[in-house]
């Protein structure tokens, strides 16, 4: 099993620079594709491991939203709409910006088959930010009344990637139906990946002193849902919290001895740095767009049995 702790400094340069060598991985010339590959269109850089996972040497993967930028509010380039004519396939995610954009995407290339790779996938609402006190039954009714819109971020699931690697998987042998058996033994291999993954970071997070931390923008859900872990938002849906959630924030940071606040390289880290000053802490960004996804998700594990260990 791969090690699953490491200083959180290291990992915060080893993000930042992933995502800087990510940049001219991210969005191939469609001409430089090698004879019999298959160009492709996603919309966020994790898929594109998904999809080259699946494919193996037989795609060439284009990214719609580019390392560094936010996938709520990405306006695609001119010319990556350009280049969309010579896309066979786009993969949707379900991401902010494709609300606006696919169907611009879609006209852009009509013969372009559009997957949805989260047809299969029930979403969370996004989760609210911490509330202190107050009448149970009310807190409750009130929560009920502004369940927030479903939560994009599928791909911070494993066991939901597994799902978005079989839609990928059959649009793929669509496409390409003479190579089924190799991406099928290519989806059984990242699945069994996926599989070690998922019981490294169960073990990671096997003893933990609190289960609960503090995130910027939350980003986590699938992830704390999957492993038992309680995700505290700063902010939700691009609101910034008002004066009085950061006291009440502040106040649960200590009561809870939690003295670490996450934050991503995508948003401002100034409220989050405002927190970690009140309770004497730190900001460490994680970021979930990494271009490795596999390598990330274990840093991940490592930065959260870090900060909720003893």
């Amino acid at each position: 099993m791969e090690t699953l702790r490491s200083n959180r400094r290291v990992l915060v340069v080893a993000l930042v620079l992933g995502l800087a060598l990510a940049v001219a991985g991210c969005a191939p010339d469609p001409e430089e594709a090698e004879a019999g590959q298959l160009t492709v269109t996603v919309s966020i850089v994790p898929q594109k491991y998904f999809v080259e996972r699946v494919g193996g040497d037989h795609v060439a993967v284009n990214v719609m939203v580019l390392p560094g930028n936010n996938p709520a509010t990405y306006e695609p380039k001119p010319e990556q709409l350009q280049a969309l004519g010579e896309s066979e396939a786009y993969f949707s995610i379900g991401v902010p910006f494709e609300n606006a954009w696919l169907a611009r995407i879609t006209e852009a290339n009509t013969d372009m088959l559009i997957v949805d790779t989260i047809a299969d996938v029930e979403r969370l609402p996004m989760t609210e930010p911490h509330h202190d006190g107050g009448d149970a039954q009310g807190e409750e009714a009130d929560h009920a009344a502004h369940q927030g819109p479903p939560d994009p971020h599928v791909w911070l699931s494993p066991e939901l990637v597994k799902v978005q690697s079989r839609a990928i998987y059959e649009a793929l042998v669509e496409l390409d139906p003479q190579r089924e058996d190799e991406y099928r033994a290519n989806l059984d291999a990242f699945i069994a990946d996926i599989d070690a993954l998922e019981a490294d970071i169960q073990a990671a997070l096997a003893e933990l002193e609190t289960n609960a931390f503090i995130v910027f923008h939350p980003a986590w859900g699938y992830f704390a849902r999957d492993f038992g872990l309680e995700q505290i938002p700063v902010e939700v849906g691009g609101q910034e919290p008002s004066a009085r959630e950061l006291a009440n924030l502040i106040e649960f940071a200590k009561a809870e001895q939690i003295q670490i606040v996450f934050a991503q390289p995508e948003f401002s880290t100034e409220d989050a740095e405002t927190i970690a000053r009140e309770i004497g802490g730190d900001v460490v960004l994680v970021s979930p767009l990494a271009a490795d996804w596999m390598a990330n998700m274990r840093q991940v594990a490592e930065t959260f049995a870090d900060a909720l260990g003893d």
